[in-house]
């Protein structure tokens, strides 16, 4: 038999994808390695707290606008498969986690395939994807989707590499680590969140890497490092014992008498390679795509250092036809810039990835309700004071609408590109709708009382703003023709004041007015 669609993952992407299809009554497959959903989060976090929001209590009656809030549930029209029935937890664990997509799975079992580990990937003559499992089963679809993940963990090419213990192995028992010396390569959450669990037991942790460290709070990307698990550098900075290494780990050696020498080089002085001396080496080095499964057939061409799939702007691969992507995988799309990376994003994305689906092999065009070209700007504003896939997705969603003569139709979420790319089809006018902060957002330190701040209610500055802000921008025949800012900061207020009404009225009918 030949499915339409084949998901390998059943973690909240592949879910998110597989609810949906099945909504549709479409014909459709999910292979999972592992025994239940969710295999990823068996292991991680190690030491399973998550740093997804959970926030049980947003003072919202509108499911809508309280998803702003939460960062854990699936897109469902069911109200009991809600992530807050789980946990009531700001950070809850990654065990709560995997009850609920236990429960959101349940209705989709008789179309998962647990215990089902995909082993090869091909591409047949006819253009079909051929996929074997471990027991040597061969599953075939016309569409491929890829919700695997960034499962296998990154080592850097560095001689001796292979003596350190790994992020996915190590212990996670500080009475393992009493008194020892600790280096953890890496300076990403998960080498924060070790560093954080072996302060109490350690003598010494030094967390090392070539980077900088980025924070969450100011480069709004929520995969930099989060407050949650920047503790240990209370520790570095009051002289407590434990230090953040700026540099370059150039080897790794074993010493007879125990314990490891290591060549260290800093960034940041113009001293020679240093020596230093640890009981214990950790890798928190990160984690990529694991193409190890695909032939020459359909193996997908790689991005960002081989992390990701490389993909259009319809997240299939560039040089795979008929191979999608979805979940953390679509970060390619959006790199350190917005939310693809995490199911706050992605399940809009995996969203989008549907009706594009639909539009391509099931003959339905992506859903828009139609109104008055005089009603546009209403819309546009009833719209930016609900929605939760703007406002996760910001820069990278947008609402489309088209007008065309006496014609508007409102599309919901479309990915930017997709749109810009033609994926609507041609209109005279298009107004994309998009939630943004300013260009150099992230270069502004919000607790800095020095910095001066670009205004509120100031439109014609707001383009420079660092706050979260409505962007409008007109397209006349598939061309940029104008854009308009909402300046108003919507992480104070999510409803926009009726002052903005008139000005983007005013901005649509001059858009239109010539036709």
């Amino acid at each position: 038999m030949t499915r339409d669609y084949l998901i390998i993952g059943a973690g909240p992407a592949g879910l998110q994808l597989a609810a949906l299809l099945e909504r549709d009554g479409r014909d459709f497959a999910v292979l999972e390695a592992g025994p239940g959903p969710g295999t990823f989060f068996r292991t991680y976090p190690r030491h399973r707290q998550l740093i997804s929001i959970n926030k049980v209590y947003t003072g919202q009656s509108d499911p809508e606008r309280a998803m702003r809030m939460d960062w854990n549930s699936l897109l469902s029209d069911d109200p009991a498969l809600r992530f807050a029935r789980y946990s009531r937890r700001y950070f809850p664990a990654a065990d709560d986690l995997l009850r609920y997509l236990a429960d959101f799975a349940a209705p989709l079992a008789h179309r998962i395939h647990y215990d089902t580990a995909v082993t090869g990937v091909r591409r047949a003559a006819d253009g079909t994807f051929e996929l074997t499992d471990q027991s040597g089963e061969v599953h075939r679809g016309r569409r491929l989707v890829v919700a695997t993940g960034v499962s296998r963990l990154y080592v850097p090419e560095i001689p001796g590499a292979e003596l350190a213990e790994r992020y996915d192995t190590v212990s996670v028992d500080p009475e393992d680590f009493v008194d020892q010396r600790v280096l953890i390569i890496g300076k990403g959450n998960s080498a924060f969140e070790t560093a954080d669990a072996l302060m109490e037991t350690t003598a010494v942790v030094h967390v090392a890497g070539p980077h900088s460290i980025r924070f969450a709070w100011q480069t709004h990307y929520v995969g930099h490092l989060r407050a949650v698990n920047n503790n240990f550098l209370d520790t570095y900075q009051l002289k407590s014992g434990n230090a953040v290494l700026d540099g370059t780990v150039e080897r790794i050696e074993r010493v007879p008498a125990g314990g490891f020498r290591v060549e260290f080089r800093y960034a940041r002085t113009v001293e020679a390679v240093r020596v230093l001396h640890y009981d214990r080496i950790i890798l928190c080095t990160g984690f990529r795509f694991d193409a190890s499964i695909f032939d020459g057939t359909a193996r997908p061409e790689l991005a960002i250092n081989d992390r990701f799939p490389a993909q259009t702007p319809a997240f299939e691969s560039v040089s795979v036809p008929g191979l999608y992507v979805a979940g953390t995988l679509t970060q390619q799309r959006d790199f350190k810039r917005s939310t693809n990376g995490f199911i706050h994003g992605f399940r809009y994305a995996t969203r989008a990835l549907h009706k594009i689906l639909m539009q391509r092999y099931e003959d339905t065009p992506w859903p828009a309700a139609t109104l008055d070209p005089a009603g546009v700007a209403d819309a546009i504003i009833t719209r930016v004071n609900r929605s939760s896939g703007l406002w996760q997705q910001f820069g990278v969603l947008g609402d489309v609408v088209t007008v065309d003569g006496e014609t508007a139709a409102y599309h919901e979420e479309v990915p930017v590109a997709y749109h810009r790319e033609g994926g609507l089809g041609e209109h005279r006018h298009a107004f994309v709708v998009t939630l943004e902060y300013g260009p150099d957002h992230d270069a502004v330190d919000p607790f800095d009382v020095s910095v001066p701040r670009i205004p509120e209610n100031d439109p014609l500055a707001a383009h420079d703003a660092s706050y979260l802000h409505p962007v409008v921008r007109h397209y006349r025949d598939g061309l940029p023709d104008g854009e308009h800012h909402l300046a108003e900061n919507l992480e104070n207020h999510w409803d926009l004041p009726a002052v903005h009404r008139m000005p983007l009225e005013v901005f649509v009918k001059q858009c239109i007015g010539d036709d």
